[in-house]
């Protein structure tokens, strides 16, 4: 333990267990070294390390090395550091590849675009030490998107009726907030489902994680809008609807030899995104607007604007048949 530490933690932190603290870091560059006890230095601002982050899917964890969860010393508040971790890997969109890798200065020129705006999660970039890149970012108090519509105790069809409609006009914003970005030549780079919050208090829906970016000469955007679509099939479908679990929803019966290749989606083989043949109440508008992301599509949305042209009509009929309510 370094004496530096040891007063910051009298200081700031004393209730701080003494004997798990560490030494300070000013040179963020050997990520993986850097764990629970040890205070990183930007500036003139301390950040005690608790834990790395972890993207929690499939039942998984899978840890973030480079993404720490911390507590600012000398305001007490908790908050994110990335810290500079580069990738690269091609990703297969039907019949495109596209060449994917990992940007933190990247992430920092969008959250310089979006301060402000609550849509997208807040921070600022610090360089340490050694010229590395650091975001130091804000903690989204909500939930993830997904884990949010899981926690819908309903049946499909009340779900349609009562909260989808709310769902899909937070959606529509969410939406809007991505065509901003592309108008400042930016793209998100990585979405899904969990990268998508919803505030507690307000229901508003906030983007995270900025940090990929993509080659896509053909088709700039197309890797955003193909994300935009899988989470539209998700809303809808209350679930990620699969050729495998269907037995499980009692449907496999009901749907033998009625789904091709066609009905699936150009991103996830498996993934149904006919939805209309599995619940028929579906609107066959709505149902046209999925289908751009299936295997049968002819054309793909290739800005947000086209999107949200085919798709505000949709809310809006839907929130007309079954009324407007807040989520």
């Amino acid at each position: 333990m370094s004496a530096e530490v040891r007063e910051l933690v009298r200081t700031y932190l004393p209730e701080f267990p003494i004997q798990y603290c560490k030494s300070l870091v000013t040179d963020t560059t050997q990520f993986m070294s850097i764990d629970y006890g040890h205070v990183i230095e930007l500036g003139d601002v301390h950040y005690m390390v608790y834990k790395n982050e972890a993207e929690r899917r499939f039942g998984l964890e899978d840890p973030k090395y480079w993404v720490k969860r911390c507590h600012e010393l000398e305001t007490g508040k908790r908050k994110i550091l990335k810290l500079e971790f580069f990738e690269t890997f091609p990703v297969q969109v039907g019949k495109f590849s596209v060449e994917c890798y990992r940007s933190p200065d990247k992430e920092s020129r969008i959250l310089d675009i979006v301060r402000g705006d609550s849509r997208f999660m807040q921070g600022i970039t610090i360089k340490d030490a050694a010229g590395r890149n650091v975001r130091v970012l804000e903690i989204v108090n909500g939930r993830r998107l997904d884990l949010t519509v899981d926690r819908i105790d309903v049946e499909h069809d009340v779900y349609f009726r009562e909260h989808l409609p709310g769902l899909l006009r937070r959606y529509l914003e969410a939406v809007r907030a991505i065509g901003m970005l592309h108008r400042h030549g930016e793209r998100h780079g990585d979405i899904r489902r969990d990268h998508l919050y919803v505030e507690h208090g307000t229901g508003n829906l906030c983007w995270i994680d900025f940090d990929y970016t993509f080659h896509s000469y053909e088709h700039p955007f197309g890797l955003d809008l193909f994300g935009l679509g899988n989470i539209l099939v998700f809303l809808i479908g209350k679930a990620n609807i699969t050729v495998q679990s269907l037995e499980g929803m009692g449907l496999a019966e009901r749907l033998e030899g009625r789904l091709s290749s066609d009905d699936l989606s150009i991103v996830i083989p498996n993934r149904i995104v006919n939805l209309r043949k599995i619940y028929p109440y579906v609107p066959e508008a709505l149902n046209r607007v999925l289908m751009h992301f299936s295997n049968s599509a002819e054309v793909f949305y290739t800005t947000t604007d086209e999107l949200l042209a085919d798709l505000e009509p949709c809310v809006e009929a839907l929130e007309s048949e079954y009324g407007r309510k807040p989520e």
